[in-house]
């Protein structure tokens, strides 16, 4: 038996942070997301449609409900130089995490936000063969 899904797309993903001024100015200008409003110790900011929603809180990194943010870029290592450059701390470079059968490979860095958590940049990268 099969229904039809009535989920849609996740619309907002949350993510506890200890100062919310800060997290603010680091999240839009740092990461340059698009800041759509704040509202008492709440921020949400728009991701490609899927909205981030910042709350003041004081969950200690690692903490059971925390979870990675990964961002999407079609250049991982023009994104870590950018970003590198604005003061964020990488855990690490750029690197490969896997090559699919299609050639397609999947990339990530990950890097700290104010409070020492964990996000990442992810690419798919398609390697063209060099002529024969």
């Amino acid at each position: 038996m099969t229904e039809a899904t009535i989920l849609g797309p996740i619309g907002q993903v949350s993510r506890q942070v200890r100062d919310i001024d800060a997290a603010v100015r680091w999240y839009r200008d740092v990461l340059g997301l698009p800041h759509l409003f704040t509202f008492g110790t709440l921020a949400f900011f728009d991701c490609h449609g899927v909205r981030l929603f910042l709350s003041a809180g004081e969950k200690e990194v690692g903490e059971p409900g925390d979870s990675t943010l990964y961002f999407r870029t079609d250049d991982i290592e023009a994104a870590h130089r950018r970003l590198t450059e604005r003061g964020v701390t990488f855990l690490g470079a750029p690197h490969l995490i896997h090559r699919h059968d299609s050639g397609v490979e999947e990339w990530m860095a990950f890097f700290e936000d104010l409070d020492g958590k964990v996000l990442a940049l992810m690419s798919q990268v398609k390697r063209v063969a060099p002529p024969a």
